[in-house]
């Protein structure tokens, strides 16, 4: 990237910089749930369209979804994801505050730069991270299936950025056993209990679990277990994720996950039935995306390290699957915090973390750019991801 355009990201990025602070403490002083979002999206919103982005608000059948467009001609097409929901009393112990700041802060930057490249900007607000995730089905109706790249940063601390993120699939089902009331006492024989059928499906699981390739994961909890101790119960209801490398080694593991449940239910006279409530992609990771993050890290004096095996879920793997996508991990503190605790949402108000952020929203403004204006490294890009697809078939 030339040295005049590098000062001209950086003049746009920090043009804007007070705005997305301000917003950044805001959705930290009032965090909203998933699919509860309302005033974040309408704070983000506003800002978007203030800036003349025409914008689509509710979105993709999410209340709390946006679509901000900035139609710059023709050419490529890139999308920068945002996320805002917070989790259950510790806030944004995730950091959506301030990686979502951040996303809206890149798109009013490259809103400002466009006289350095054609193509369309899209700025897309997704709600429900921390649960459903409205990537899923935003993948799912090809909203994703004609961008050139779609990417966002998220969070992290330690020092150190990283690349990307990787993730590993999960499925998430409830788990429905049906059996017959009865007294438990004056006339259990003429039960059949769904309790036991779910107990004995668990076990069954436990059982299959010392042959368990190292990246199946498999948990489970009662959400509904009957209704007294002497009834036996007609009704229970599991909700069960698990986890694997991929979406294709997916089946193995739900094919043995239905054999337990049939067994169980068999052998106590029971039924049973699956509802799938949502599903994580794995993610496809593109190396000339990492290579290029990496380089403009340490463009800006941000350390990195590789990028580490998955431990986790995120919807930007459904992402993956439909167009080059990338999840950098942004350092916004030196000190190491958990995800998903109260000390890492503090940590996002730091002096630290908010000039992370301005270095963060120049990064993906100069891969937008890039993309947007180097048809070889856009090529690239796209032919690994295709290679990449295919590998996961």
């Amino acid at each position: 990237m030339a040295e005049f355009e590098l000062s001209s990201v950086e003049k746009a990025v920090k043009g804007h910089l007070p705005k997305a602070l301000e917003l950044s403490r805001s959705l930290r002083e009032h965090p909203e749930l998933p699919d509860q979002e309302f005033e974040s999206s309408r704070k983000m919103v506003e800002i978007l369209k203030e800036a003349g982005f025409e914008v689509t608000y509710p979105y993709a059948g999410y209340e709390t979804a946006f679509h901000a467009l900035f139609d710059n001609g023709d050419g490529p097409e890139v999308a920068i994801l945002t996320e805002y929901d917070a989790l259950p009393e510790i806030g944004h112990g995730c950091g959506h505050n301030l990686h979502g700041s951040l996303s809206i802060l890149t798109g009013l930057a490259l809103k400002d730069l466009k006289d350095s490249y054609k193509g369309k900007l899209h700025v897309i607000g997704t709600p429900a991270e921390e649960e459903n995730g409205a990537k899923i089905g935003m993948a799912a109706q090809g909203i994703f299936d004609n961008m050139s790249l779609a990417m966002m940063m998220h969070s992290w601390s330690g020092g150190k950025c990283r690349a990307d993120m990787d993730a590993l699939s999960l499925r998430c089902y409830l788990v429905e056993f049906y059996g017959q009331a009865a007294h438990a006492v004056a006339a259990p024989w003429e039960g059949r209990s769904a309790l036991a059928a779910a107990r004995k499906f668990l076990d069954l699981i436990d059982a299959r679990r010392e042959c368990f390739t190292p990246d199946v994961h498999v948990n489970s909890i009662v959400v509904d277990g009957g209704k007294a101790p002497n009834i036996i119960p007609d009704y229970v209801k599991l909700r069960m994720e698990f986890r694997t490398a991929t979406m294709k080694s997916m089946g193995a593991v739900d094919e043995m996950v239905k054999k337990c449940a049939d067994g169980a239910a068999l052998a106590l006279d029971c039924a049973v039935k699956f509802t799938t409530v949502f599903e994580f992609a794995d993610m496809v990771r593109n190396m000339a995306l990492e290579e290029e993050v990496v380089r403009q890290f340490e463009s800006f004096g941000m350390p990195t390290t590789g990028v580490e095996a998955a431990s986790g879920s995120s919807d930007v793997g459904n992402v993956s699957y439909r167009c080059p996508a990338i999840q950098p991990l942004l350092a916004i503190t030196d000190e190491d915090y958990a995800l998903h605790t109260a000390a890492f949402r503090d940590a996002t108000a730091l002096p630290q973390a908010e000039q992370a952020m301005e270095k963060g929203a120049c990064i993906l403004a100069l891969m937008a750019l890039k993309i947007f204006n180097d048809e070889a490294f856009r090529n690239r890009v796209y032919a690994e991801f295709q290679e990449q697809v295919e590998k996961r078939r």
